[in-house]
Formats: C-alpha cells, structure tokens, sequence
C-alpha cells in the first residue's frame, strides 16, 4: 500500500471532523476547509490507488 493512500485515507477524516466541527459550531470558513482537506484527501488517495496498481502492473 503507498504512503500517499495512507495519508490521503488520514485527511479526508481530518477534512470530514473539520467540516462538521465547522457545521456545528456555526464557523463556515472551518467548513470550508474541511470540505477542501476532504477533496485533497480524496485526490491523494487516488493518486497513491494509481501508484499502486502501476506497480502491481510491473510484477
């Protein structure tokens, strides 16, 4: 598994208690960022599946 599945897996849980912190507390900017760590996450989470599955391909 990569490093960046790992880390993108850990900011997209970051982004989502972020965002709903920021939900609840009333804060849009902390909302904001929430929503946007939780795409970066996604991103690098996708990015570290294609890293991934290139090196599988090479086996």
């Amino acid at each position: 598994m990569d490093k960046d599945r790992i880390e993108g897996a850990a900011r997209n849980v970051k982004g989502t208690i972020k965002e709903a912190a920021g939900k609840v507390m009333g804060d849009t900017k902390m909302e904001a960022e929430g929503k946007a760590d939780k795409a970066a996450g996604k991103v690098q989470n996708t990015v570290g599946g294609a890293k991934d599955a290139a090196r599988d391909a090479l086996k």
